[in-house]
């Protein structure tokens, strides 16, 4: 019926080498990875009473133990080179109990609906 955000951004950062996972990192951590958390799915428009775009959004969490600053640059640049929206970018912190900055990257893209 529509697109996969998750399957597309996991694509379009394939390139850059690091490890992806969606909801939490299920192995021992390496220093640097991301998370990618499905945060909403909407019909966006409408025509005769029928969806004609979902827009979907994602939170992309980079976790680093190193300067996180040139891969967040990497990503947004990647992800905007490919279509998608950025709605948002923050530094949430740095984890004392675990040694990682914290950057998340909101991202949505809207996929066309055919019924």
């Amino acid at each position: 019926m529509t697109g996969s955000i998750l399957k597309d951004i996991s694509e379009a950062l394939e390139p850059l080498g690091v490890p992806i996972e969606t909801g939490i990192f299920s192995t021992k951590a390496p220093d640097e990875y991301l998370v990618l958390i499905p945060m909403s799915d909407i019909f966006d428009h409408f025509a005769d009473d029928l969806p004609c775009a979902e827009l979907q959004e994602v939170r992309l969490s980079l976790f680093s133990k190193g300067n996180y600053l040139e891969r967040k640059n990497a990503i947004v640049h990647r992800l905007l080179s490919e279509a998608f929206t950025i709605t948002d970018r923050r530094y949430l912190g740095y984890e004392e109990d675990t040694g990682f900055h914290h950057f998340a990257i909101d991202v949505a893209k809207e996929y066309e609906i055919n019924i």
